[in-house]
């Protein structure tokens, strides 16, 4: 009965799982980096993405104000102020317990008061507010560490997208580096397209001695490994001049995204409608006329799907930026480039780290979600006549 018009088979359902299961594990990690990109550090660091939107239960090492701003109530020396205020900690969150020790950190529960000998005695409450009172004068340079354990509602911030986009600071600001990734990524999909889209032409309709040589050709040049010819190509920059900037990165780009450019190009066009093309040739159209006027326009998906494969390899790229953009002032450093910097000099700043990935990876899902549909009419173009 499976064979009947209208049932479904079994496999059908097998399918629909899998890419069910293949868009979760793409749209999980996703998803989490946009969630963390908003979280505070303390967030990060005491609970997973998953559990942004619930009440989390963070251990929490404040300090309370330096000594320079205490006052005197009679005999006494005071030190006052909310716990969370004085630290920009959350200041919705609600103390459980607390400890002057990080081998006690819940010794007291909010309203206690600690003896600490000579430094005082230290009262917290529950919503953060705090009293360190003592017969002396405090001296030092630093408040008093206080161990918390608290429950803090969901936070969530802009102050790292502030951070990252629009920080002055050379470590951290994504902004410059967002500038050069467009500088390389346009021309580096752009200009491919266009050399391409002439030679695919070349291949598909004009008919010369050695074209199936040079198709054979094309098909080949699409197995050589990029790492086997950045070297090579390197010196060649560097002897010529334009090893250190952007017109290398940008060749470099053209030369290894041209094979597959033309590949893809010269398949869609020859299997355009022939009709079309001789009765333009009868009408006394010229090689260039057809090209821009009838082939170009109806070749449309095939250039966006390319664009789009061309887009997301430049933009995504450190490889090649690395070793074109020879730069040790950081002048054309690459997005990509900027976040293995990230990783070195701010580690451990997730917060930072989960924005600045995320910022890097806004753009290539803009452009992909906004020419899927060309993708796939322009791979599926000419499989079937």
């Amino acid at each position: 009965m499976s064979s009947i018009a209208g049932s479904k088979s079994g496999l059908t359902w097998a399918v629909h799982l899998s890419v069910i299961g293949l868009v979760l594990l793409w749209l999980f990690p996703t998803v989490g980096l946009l969630i963390s990109s908003f979280r505070t550090a303390d967030q990060i660091y005491s609970s997973g993405w998953w559990k942004a939107a619930f009440t989390q239960q963070q251990n929490l090492v404040l300090r309370t104000k330096a000594p320079s701003e205490q006052g005197q109530e009679g005999d006494l020396f005071v030190i006052s102020g909310n716990i969370f205020a004085d630290n920009e900690a959350n200041s919705d969150a609600t103390i459980v317990a607390w400890g002057t020790s990080s081998r006690a950190i819940d010794d007291y529960v909010p309203g206690d008061t600690a003896d600490m000998g000579e430094d005082g005695k230290l009262t917290v409450q529950a919503n953060g507010d705090y009293r360190l009172e003592n017969g002396t004068e405090f001296s030092g340079s630093r408040g008093e560490r206080v161990f918390v354990t608290a429950n803090t509602p969901p936070d969530f911030t802009l102050a790292n997208y502030e951070r990252v986009l629009f920080s002055g600071s050379g470590t951290d600001s994504m902004a410059k580096a967002f500038f050069n990734t467009l500088t390389v990524t346009i021309p580096a999909t752009v200009i491919p397209i266009v050399i391409a889209a002439f030679a695919a032409y070349a291949l598909a309709w004009m008919r010369f001695p050695g074209r199936a040589l040079l198709i054979a050709a094309v098909v080949a040049l699409l197995v050589v490994p990029l790492q086997l010819a950045l070297i090579p190509l390197l010196r060649l920059h560097l002897e010529i001049g334009i090893g250190k900037g952007y017109l290398g990165v940008w060749l470099a780009h053209t030369g290894f995204g041209l094979p597959l450019a033309v590949y893809l190009l010269r398949n869609y066009m020859v299997g355009l409608p022939r009709d079309i093309i001789e009765c333009a040739k009868v009408d006394g159209a010229t090689d260039f006329q057809i090209f821009t006027r009838i082939v170009l326009p109806l070749s449309f998906p095939a250039l966006a799907s390319f664009a789009i494969f061309q887009f997301l390899w430049t933009w995504n790229d450190l490889l090649v930026a690395k070793v074109f953009l020879i730069d040790a002032t950081g002048e054309t450093t690459v997005m990509t480039n900027q976040i293995v910097e990230l990783l070195g000099t701010r580690g451990g700043n997730w917060e930072i780290l989960a924005t600045a990935a995320f910022v890097s990876i806004a753009v290539p899902l803009i452009v992909f979600f906004a020419m899927q549909r060309y993708l796939v009419r322009g791979l599926l173009a000419g499989s079937v006549k």
